[in-house]
């Protein structure tokens, strides 16, 4: 008896130089969301954002008091403006304002927000207490500190040997001061969140390099931490310089533009031209001129401080 032997042939394989394609599915199939998403949120950024500002714009060109119909005007509001003292004076205190809030709120959010980041004792409950500020509104921090600094009742009345008279919001120094340290008081806890996450993405690897190396807390500071919290630096100017130019709640309640109108910016002077003195033209023509300003001021940073070339998913890498 003769026992045949066959031999299977090997299955066929994939060819070399071509890659399989893995199966099909919902993992893979599924692409980036359709503009369906974005619809709502899309229609309501229309809605209160770009129709009110087009309106602005159109008005900006008008003579309207409220009642009677609109009356077109040409750049009438524009040329009153460009030789208003008022309008010239308050561009320059809300450029002061901004820059005020720039060099105080900078430094300070950049170091507690470091602090923050770490593992410190007691760290969160501090944290907590700091943040308190964060969660009020710019109205109730204002009449907070209108109560605290009310010349006869507040706390110049009671300290007479630092305040003097007491009337803090009586002169154009003072009051642009009592303004500067409101902002300050109130916003700093949120750019210092923004440095918090910021300093907790820093890789670690890049302070135990630098140990190794002998550098001090104080050195790894200035050339790891700051370094790598450019893009976050430069976010939370942005913001402050937008919401410098923006500011309203805190003169009106603080100051009323005074005394005179030595705190009167142009936010202010927008509420008290359109809502007091009945020309919603001339208040339009600064509202627009307010934001055509930020816009402005917003691109050039982002320019200048080259924050558009930023590619990295990390701080500071590029």
């Amino acid at each position: 008896m003769t026992t045949q032997i066959t031999s299977a042939r090997p299955a066929a394989g994939p060819r070399k130089g071509t890659r399989r394609r893995p199966p099909a599915s919902s993992a893979t199939t599924v692409g980036r969301p359709g503009f369906a998403w974005a619809l709502p949120a899309a229609l309501f950024f229309a809605l209160f954002a770009i129709v009110p500002l087009i309106m602005v714009a159109v008005l900006s060109f008008m003579s309207w008091d409220g009642i009677s119909p609109p009356r077109f005007t040409g750049t009438d509001n524009w040329s009153r403006l460009m030789d208003d003292p008022v309008m010239l004076k308050s561009i320059w205190l809300t450029l002061l304002l901004t820059a005020l809030g720039v060099l105080l709120q900078t430094p300070l959010s950049i170091v507690l927000g470091v602090w923050a980041a770490g593992h410190q004792r007691n760290r969160a409950v501090l944290s907590v207490i700091y943040f308190i500020p964060l969660l009020l509104s710019a109205t109730a921090v204002s009449v907070l500190w209108r109560a605290l600094l009310d010349p006869n009742f507040g706390i110049p009345a009671d300290a007479a040997w630092l305040f003097g008279d007491g009337n803090l919001f009586g002169e154009q120094a003072t009051a642009i001061g009592v303004l500067a340290f409101v902002s300050t008081w109130q916003f700093t806890p949120f750019h210092t969140l923004i440095y918090q996450g910021a300093a907790r993405a820093i890789p670690q690897v890049l302070y135990q390099a630098a140990e190794i190396d002998g550098a001090g807390r104080y050195r790894q500071f200035f050339h790891i931490t700051l370094p790598q919290l450019r893009n976050a630096m430069i976010t939370s100017m942005i913001l402050m310089i937008v919401g410098g130019l923006t500011t309203f709640e805190t003169v009106l309640i603080l100051t009323q533009g005074g005394p005179g109108t030595d705190t009167t910016i142009s936010a202010y002077y927008m509420y008290d031209k359109a809502f007091k003195g009945f020309d919603y033209g001339t208040g339009s023509a600064i509202a627009l001129a307010l934001v055509v300003a930020s816009t402005i001021i917003s691109l050039i940073v982002v320019r200048v401080s080259g924050y558009d070339k930023m590619r990295g998913s990390a701080e500071g890498v590029s």
